[in-house]
C-alpha cells in the first residue's frame, strides 16, 4: 500500500512517496501542480494522501482520501504543548517521526531549516515542547536588514574561520560560530539530563551542522535523517487506521 506526502514549507513543497512505510521518492517543487500530483497517484497506485502546510491550502481534485495535518489530527504521541493550535507543524510531525524511528528513548530533535527548533519527547512518547531561534541566512539577512551599513553576506567558501579581518568575515564568523555554540550548548544541557538522549538533525542547513558537530565530543550521539518531517506525517496517516 502507497503513501503520497506532501510537505510545503516556508521555501518549496517536498512531495515523497512511501510504499509499506519505505520511503521510495522524495520530489522538491517551488509549487504543487495537480497534473505532477495525478500522475504520482495513478503511477504508484496511492491509497491514501496526508498534507501540512504552513502556507497554503490543499484544493486538488485527487480521486484517494486526503488527510489534512492540523492540531486536532490523531497522532500517536501525547501532546503536551500549551498552545497546539500555535505548533508548527513541520515541529510536530518531526518529533513523531523520531519516537517512531527510536522507540524508549529521549530525543531532542534538531530542525536547522529558516529556523531552528530544538524539540523534546520523552521515552513514554510525550512531547515536551522546545525552542526556536533564527536560522543561518535569517541572521545573515537580519544583520543587513536592521544595520545602516552591513553588508549582506553569505556562507562563502571558507566556514571554518574563527575570527574574522575583514567585515564580511567578521560576520560570517559570528553567525557561524554563534550557530555553533547555540547548538551545542542545547545538545549539551539536554545530555546533562539524561546521558541518553539522541540528537536527530533534519532540516535544510543538517548537513552544514552534522560534519561540524560529529568533529565534536557529541559525535556517537548525533544522527542526521534529513526526511524526518516526511517520516513522521506517513506515520500520522497510517495512525488513523491503526
Amino acid at each position: 500500500m502507497a503513501n503520497l506526502v506532501i510537505d510545503t514549507g516556508n521555501t518549496f513543497t517536498k512531495i515523497a512517496v512511501f510504499e509499506h512505510d519505505k520511503l521510495v521518492s522524495i520530489t522538491k517543487v517551488a509549487q504543487l501542480n495537480e497534473e505532477d500530483l495525478k500522475a504520482i497517484v495513478q503511477k504508484h497506485a496511492i491509497k491514501k494522501l496526508i498534507y501540512a502546510s504552513v502556507k497554503q491550502d490543499f484544493d486538488f481534485k485527487l480521486a484517494i482520501p486526503v488527510l489534512k495535518f492540523n492540531h486536532q489530527t490523531k497522532i500517536p504521541i501525547q501532546n503536551r504543548y500549551q498552545t497546539p493550535e500555535t505548533l508548527g507543524l513541520d515541529r510536530l510531525a518531526a518529533v513523531i517521526g523520531a519516537s517512531h524511528l527510536y522507540k524508549s528513548t529521549d530525543i531532542l530533535v534538531i530542525d536547522a531549516g529558516t529556523c531552528i527548533t530544538y524539540d523534546f519527547i520523552n521515552k513514554q512518547q510525550e512531547y515536551k515542547g522546545g525552542s526556536i531561534s533564527p536560522g543561518l541566512q535569517m541572521r545573515f539577512k537580519a544583520m543587513h536588514a536592521f544595520t545602516g551599513k552591513l553588508p549582506l553576506v553569505t556562507l562563502g567558501e571558507n566556514t571554518d574561520i574563527f575570527y574574522g579581518v575583514s567585515t564580511n568575515e567578521a560576520l560570517q564568523s559570528g553567525v557561524i560560530n554563534g550557530l555553533i555554540f547555540e547548538v551545542s550548548g542545547y545538545i549539551q544541557h539536554y545530555l546533562n539530563l539524561n546521558p541518553e538522549t539522541k540528537i536527530i538533525l533534519c532540516g535544510g542547513d543538517a548537513s552544514f551542522f552534522d560534519t561540524r558537530l560529529k568533529n565534536s565530543i557529541f559525535a556517537h550521539q548525533i544522527l542526521t535523517e534529513p526526511d524526518l518531517v516526511l517520516i513522521g506525517l506517513n506515520k500520522v496517516v497510517n495512525y488513523q487506521h491503526d
